[in-house]
């Protein structure tokens, strides 16, 4: 028999449980079941197929180059954001002038919606009139234009940069806060020591928010490998599937080709990578919250 305080328990988790039913759960056991069902435009009623879908899908070529895709641009993505707003973190964390303005400068690519951030990419990597082209010609790194989304040899790390660019804030605010954290007795200990800037660093400040940086890390690679809008407005998945991902080829298998159990195949693949993901971030939460205990 349930008692007051039981019941008080369940009514307090039930309209969380209800909203992650049916905006979580319900779509994600729909694709499951969706990804046994074959439709074309031509034949849009769905047909049941079964593991003949999966099959299929692994044997592509598009699949392999898809996954390595999402590798590639997950890690070039996740290094590179995090390196940078650690970097950018350091510098403000040094007391600069106007440091308030300062940090709301560099928060402007994190405010701006994906698609607009695309949009002016798109601008800039223009290979007549864009500015990254202006910018390295004049500095003699290029001799002649770049078309760098149309070229499959550029087309990804054109991507990533646009993304780093956009999504450093983010990590950047992260480490920051946990930089204002750490214990400036130790800074000046170590400064008393004899230790130089690069020294403190390695043993003071990292050992410090080494917490923080397993944490971003983690949530950057599951928000970067389930990241749209930027890709898609950039270069569709182009050129020759150069830049095609999970998420821009679920977009165009579904909506644009109207296969929906080869998209609802790909999106349970997605939603594989991404448990494991989720579950590598709830690890790494759980050994930072036992250490703290025991610390």
């Amino acid at each position: 028999m349930l008692t007051q305080d039981r019941w008080m328990l369940w009514l307090l988790i039930a309209p969380t449980a209800i909203l992650l039913t049916a905006f979580m759960y319900y779509p994600m056991v729909g694709t499951v079941i969706e990804s046994f069902y074959q439709t074309s435009f031509i034949n849009p009623r769905p047909q049941f197929a079964g593991w003949a879908i999966y099959e299929k899908v692994l044997a592509s070529r598009e699949f392999s180059e898809i996954l390595w895709n999402s590798v590639v641009w997950t890690l070039g993505v996740v290094l590179l954001q995090n390196v940078l707003g650690f970097l950018v973190a350091l510098l403000l964390n040094q007391g600069l002038p106007a440091q308030g303005l300062l940090r709301a400068i560099v928060l402007l690519p994190w405010i701006l919606p994906g698609v607009v951030t695309a949009i002016l990419w798109r601008f800039m990597y223009d290979p007549q009139l864009g500015l990254i082209n202006s910018i390295l010609i004049r500095l003699g790194l290029l001799e002649d234009n770049v078309a760098w989304l149309a070229e499959s040899r550029t087309a990804m790390a054109a991507v990533i940069f646009a993304a780093v660019w956009k999504g450093f804030p983010f990590s950047m605010l992260i480490y920051l806060a946990a930089l204002q954290n750490v214990d400036r007795e130790q800074i000046e200990a170590a400064t008393i020591d004899g230790a130089g800037p690069l020294r403190r660093l390695i043993d003071v400040t990292l050992p410090a928010i080494r917490d923080v940086v397993a944490v971003n890390v983690v949530l950057t690679m599951i928000l970067t490998f389930n990241y749209f809008d930027l890709v898609w407005v950039l270069t569709r998945g182009g050129p020759q599937n150069a830049t095609h991902i999970f998420p821009t080829r679920i977009f165009e298998t579904g909506f644009g080709q109207f296969r929906f159990g080869e998209a609802a195949a790909y999106g349970v693949f997605s939603i594989l990578v991404l448990a494991v993901l989720v579950a590598f971030y709830v690890i790494v939460q759980r050994a930072n919250a036992a250490r703290r205990h025991t610390a």
